[in-house]
């Protein structure tokens, strides 16, 4: 499979806030893009682009040689796959950007091999604004060959791609990332808390600590927020989804404890805006 823009037939699925920027940032790269999904107003932004649509996801399946997933959990993705895995051709290959459990790849990359279908598990960290500016985090589970192979596709949209080790190892990075995301706002949360009682102003709290040694991105996002929690229901959501995934991995675990349970009131709070 050629690695060249104008040869590399991109597939992807997903286009949600987050999967859209990156399907955008991918067809501006250079690729020829192919997109479907459930709703026809979600392919409405790509109008002025040069990507085309399929009319199902087998369709996407056999035009293209790299496919990314960035569906919202294991069930939609395993749906997906059930369908894109025997469209494919050998030889392509198929990057999954959806946040899961680390099994759940690992089963579909079983499936993708026995089809002769390379697979990554890919999530991504940045949110929404990181993936417009083409500066989002990837953290890689698979082999080194299928990751330089897909690595050009990754740059389209990416700035940080860290393989961490087989098939699996990006879904705990990235469940361990959200846990101590979710934890950290939950800490910011009080620290506002405090200051509010002390008399201190919010703004001016928020851009100290911007520029001190308490700041976190967890603190950041809280003082972007900290007005109107609802703003944050559906990362919020998520990230109790992700906390719960990595519970379902570690258990009783002591770390994982620590981290959950500084985590649950704040993501409760938010659950109740």
């Amino acid at each position: 499979m050629s690695d060249d823009r104008s040869s590399t037939i991109v597939g992807f699925i997903g286009l949600g806030s987050q999967g859209a920027p990156i399907a955008r940032r991918i067809v501006l790269g250079g690729y020829p893009l192919v997109l479907w999904a459930r709703r026809a107003a979600s392919l409405e932004p790509f109008a002025d682009t040069a990507a085309q649509s399929a009319s199902s996801i087998a369709e996407l399946g056999e035009r293209c040689d790299h496919v990314g997933i960035c569906v919202v959990n294991d069930a939609d993705t395993r749906e997906v796959c059930d369908v894109l895995i025997p469209s494919m051709r050998p030889g392509s290959r198929i990057a999954i950007h959806s946040t899961i459990l680390p099994e759940t790849v690992r089963d579909l990359a079983r499936q993708a091999q026995s089809k002769g279908i390379a697979l990554l598990d890919a999530p991504v960290s940045g949110g929404q604004p990181a993936a417009e500016a083409g500066t989002l985090t990837l953290m890689i589970g698979g082999d080194e060959a299928t990751l330089a192979a897909a690595r050009p596709v990754f740059e389209t949209f990416g700035k940080l791609i860290v393989r961490l080790g087989d098939v699996g190892a990006g879904q705990h990075a990235k469940l361990i990332n959200n846990t101590l995301l979710a934890a950290n706002m939950a800490i910011a949360r009080h620290g506002m808390e405090t200051g509010g009682k002390l008399g201190l102003d919010a703004d001016a709290l928020v851009e100290l600590i911007a520029h001190s040694s308490g700041r976190s991105m967890g603190f950041e996002v809280y003082g972007r927020m900290k007005r109107n929690l609802a703003t944050f229901k559906h990362g919020g959501a998520l990230l109790d989804k992700d906390v719960r995934l990595l519970g379902e991995l570690m258990g009783n675990d002591a770390d994982y404890a620590a981290m959950r349970d500084l985590s649950l009131p704040f993501l409760g709070l938010i659950a109740a805006s």
